[in-house]
């Protein structure tokens, strides 16, 4: 777990171990090239100034907790990250390096993901193609890389082929790239492909749409809070069994069902037919008992228009199952 800030210790650290280290051998063209990545570094040097042992032993002498664990090139080339540098006489060639343990796994395209998200993987592939200094060959086999991961996750190729057309035509118009830097940005849950019609509604409007969905491991593992308790702070379509009887009485309310079934209790106490649930009580001599033994939420709802055409549908399916108090049959 650690400290939330370590991570900006880390990089302040390698960052002032660099000026006070690393700086001299560039000024000194020992070292010709020092990229760093987190903590991927590539170093480029000059043989005829310094040699591999010097700058194993330079390094591993500078602080006492840093050791030097070294990848050398072979062949003349080197991964980082994921690119293989490889050096051509008086220059230096790149090409898009992959693990022997890469799945070409995507998103498929008949999950139930939003078509942005699932073009995702995509968009990034081909935009480092003409992001690269690659040549000719090496972008055309980078090419028919993606168009095989695309057939495994069931892409149909005309998506693969327009969105290479439209990541070719933004790479090569700066100024429209600039104005999509400068755009506003807005989320939305998707939950069917029904969201669009709101939001094809934004698309004049310089606002872009970004979808997140609610099929996540977060919310898939996420515990059920208890809600018995909350039932009771709720404004909706309860129900209110008599302790005796255990016959229902259906009602609605906008308000909290606590407060609405003390009120209940009250008319009962000041001896007041004004519900029925309370003349039934009064006819009966029955027992009501508390909140959390008598009462349930049927449903909770919105929109305090609906209230009552749910109430009206609960009531008769109650009274067919010979379960509502006679009081409420009047």
């Amino acid at each position: 777990m650690g400290s939330t800030i370590s991570n900006l210790i880390a990089e302040i650290f390698l960052q002032h171990y660099k000026e006070a280290n690393i700086k001299q051998l560039l000024d000194m063209k020992s070292i010709a090239l020092y990229v760093r990545y987190v903590d991927d570094i590539l170093v480029i040097y000059d043989t005829t100034k310094i040699n591999l042992l010097t700058i194993n032993t330079y390094i591993n002498k500078t602080h006492n907790n840093i050791k030097l664990n070294p990848t050398y090139e072979e062949h003349n080339s080197i991964t980082f990250l994921d690119l293989t540098v490889t050096c051509r006489h008086t220059r230096l060639e790149v090409d898009i390096c992959r693990k022997p343990t890469t799945t070409n796994t995507t998103i498929n395209f008949l999950s139930n993901h939003p078509i942005e998200q699932e073009m995702s993987a995509f968009r990034f592939h081909i935009t480092r193609i003409y992001s690269l200094p690659l040549n000719t060959d090496k972008k055309r086999r980078e090419w028919e890389r993606i168009q095989s991961i695309a057939k495994n996750n069931n892409f149909p190729q005309h998506l693969t082929l327009k969105l290479n057309r439209q990541t070719l035509h933004k790479v090569n118009n700066n100024k429209k790239l600039a104005r999509m830097t400068k755009q506003i940005w807005t989320a939305f849950t998707f939950h069917s492909p029904k969201i669009r019609k709101i939001t094809n509604l934004l698309k004049n409007m310089n606002i872009g749409i970004v979808f997140k969905t609610t099929t996540t491991l977060h919310h898939l593992i996420k515990p059920t809070a208890p809600t018995r308790l909350q039932e009771h702070e709720k404004s909706e379509i309860y129900k209110i069994t008599g302790k005796t009887c255990h016959k229902a009485y259906v009602g609605q309310t906008s308000r909290n069902l606590k407060s609405r079934f003390r009120e209940h209790i009250r008319y009962i106490k000041n001896n007041d037919p004004r519900s029925a649930y309370a003349l039934h009580i009064l006819n009966c001599s029955h027992e009501y008992g508390n909140t959390d033994e008598a009462m349930t939420l049927l449903k909770q709802m919105n929109t305090p228009t609906l209230l009552l055409p749910y109430e009206q549908m609960y009531i008769p399916s109650f009274h067919h199952n010979n379960e509502l108090i006679l009081e409420q049959h009047l």
